[in-house]
């Protein structure tokens, strides 16, 4: 659908974790794909012979992700806080990996998102985000 960087997001190479935006609904939610090619250098160390991706990356591909929903013209949001984020299954290189963003409310300059990244049908990453408008 689109390109992360056409829709706001201010991250750029190498820390942009987000291939293609996939649904959009600016304010209210964005959903994303992601794809870590095996050649990605973290994956020497995490974990040699068998990596995974790790669970901080993926925990900032959905900030990311919720950056993209919360993206409006002339606002602009920083991660606050993640809240219950948990790791049920791992992403390996080279699957796809969706990643979805709902907005939960706001209250002032905090707003609250509901995250997943699944790979098919195994979730490998929920819990929820709080980006602050700046």
């Amino acid at each position: 659908m689109s390109d992360p960087i056409a829709l706001g997001l201010p991250h750029r190479e190498p820390f942009i974790f987000i291939d293609e935006v996939t649904a959009h609904a600016p304010g209210e939610s964005a959903e994303a794909r992601k794809v870590f090619a095996a050649s990605t250098p973290f994956f020497a160390g995490h974990f040699p012979g068998r990596p995974i991706v790790p669970g901080v990356i993926l925990a900032e591909a959905l900030a990311q992700t919720a950056g993209i929903a919360a993206a409006q013209p002339g606002r602009s949001f920083l991660l606050s806080a993640i809240r219950a984020m948990k790791f049920p299954g791992a992403a390996l290189p080279e699957e796809v990996i969706s990643l979805k963003a709902r907005k939960l409310g706001a209250f002032g300059p905090l707003w609250q998102f509901e995250v997943q990244a699944a790979v098919g049908e195994r979730v490998v990453a929920e819990g929820t985000i709080v980006l602050n408008e700046v």
